[in-house]
């Protein structure tokens, strides 16, 4: 049950990053507020919405952390479940919690505006890490160990 909910928060965040990464790279306007604290158009045109010395959106980092985070959950929900995968699932979602964490902090503290789309992804990584901390808590009982 906790590797498909895992897969599924994958899904949903994937399609966040996804629809992020599109409106980056096209004219599609987006679909957010642009006044007040909650502010896409803010974060999203600030040097922040782009991987560091590149012009990739951070969203398209998105893509990939859920795309591995989901595969993880995949090789767990049908039956390739090791504690090996279990603890890779666990590092790489406090990885990506880190990263919220250091978003977060950059949408709030430094251009003092949220993106609702963003938060959204966030919220997907912060179900992933717990749901990876669950599983691994309850790997031993389940393994024999």
């Amino acid at each position: 049950m906790l590797p498909a909910l895992t897969a599924l928060a994958s899904m949903a965040g994937l399609g966040v990053s996804l629809y992020l990464t599109i409106v980056h790279y096209s004219a599609i306007p987006l679909v957010c507020t642009t006044s007040g604290a909650v502010n896409c158009e803010v974060v999203l045109s600030s040097g922040y919405a782009v991987i560091a010395g590149s012009a990739l959106p951070t969203a398209a980092a998105g893509i990939v952390w859920f795309l591995v985070s989901g595969a993880l959950a995949i090789g767990q929900w049908t039956g390739r479940s090791s504690r090996l995968i279990t603890r890779l699932q666990v590092a790489w979602s406090a990885l990506g919690l880190l990263t919220v964490l250091f978003l977060v902090f950059v949408e709030i503290v430094i251009l003092g505006a949220i993106c609702l789309w963003c938060t959204a992804a966030h919220v997907f990584v912060l179900v992933t890490f717990l749901l990876a901390i669950t599983m691994w808590q309850s790997a031993p009982a389940q393994e024999g160990s």
